[in-house]
């Protein structure tokens, strides 16, 4: 599991003051842990992150306390996009836990390659249930079986790994191919009955005037 260091922050201190040392405010709650305010360097959690999301078990490091743990939320700055805050779930290593895992697309649709359509996703998470040291980070879907506009990708069909449960509804779609639309041709537009409409409106209004 990927490790991500922190330290524990007073309730009191001003978000602003921590980024300003390059840290980023979090909390961390769950599992035989108590709602803890705490503190963690902002680069190693944008690079934590990019690999575990929010699917992946992590280990906090909180002053030398090991705690297995989730990405639960992560707020954003509105225009740069850098964290601003994040709550940790802590977790029990022992026992499945349920989480939302995303769905990434491979290989080609036949039916797209020839032309019949365009690719729908319909969804692009499921949720699995499983270990925290099992849980995927990603979960690959192929779409080489979209052959024709009929085929259907459903949940059932995804092979997960090992010791990793499907919990969303297998009937559920998760990709087609629909059928291109024709685009309707414009109708010319017939400019001298616009000028006719015009001049009959105007003769209207001359001789209302009279």
């Amino acid at each position: 599991m990927q490790i991500l260091t922190a330290t524990k922050r007073s309730k009191t201190d001003k978000m602003g003051d921590v980024r300003n040392q390059g840290l980023v405010p979090a909390v961390i709650y769950g599992a035989r842990v108590e709602n803890t305010p705490i503190a963690i360097n902002s680069r190693d959690f944008i690079k934590l992150f990019k690999i575990a999301g929010e699917s992946s078990a992590i280990v906090i490091d909180l002053e030398g306390k090991k705690i297995d743990a989730l990405v639960q939320e992560v707020q954003y700055e509105a225009v740069k996009g850098y964290p601003l805050h994040v709550d940790f779930l802590a977790i029990d290593a022992s026992k499945p836990v349920t989480v939302s895992v995303a769905l990434t697309f491979e290989g080609v649709s036949p039916a797209v390659k020839g032309n019949l359509g365009s690719l729908v996703k319909v969804i692009h998470e499921v949720e699995v249930s499983a270990l925290p040291k099992n849980l995927p980070h990603e979960i690959v879907v192929s779409i080489e079986k979209l052959v024709t506009l009929e085929d259907q990708i459903h949940v059932s069909d995804i092979i997960l790994p090992k010791d990793v449960t499907m919990e969303t509804d297998g009937e559920e779609v998760v990709a087609l191919v629909a059928p291109q639309q024709e685009e309707k041709e414009s109708e010319p537009l017939d400019i001298s009955s616009i000028e006719v409409e015009k001049k009959g409106k105007k003769e209207e209004e001359e001789v209302s005037a009279e």
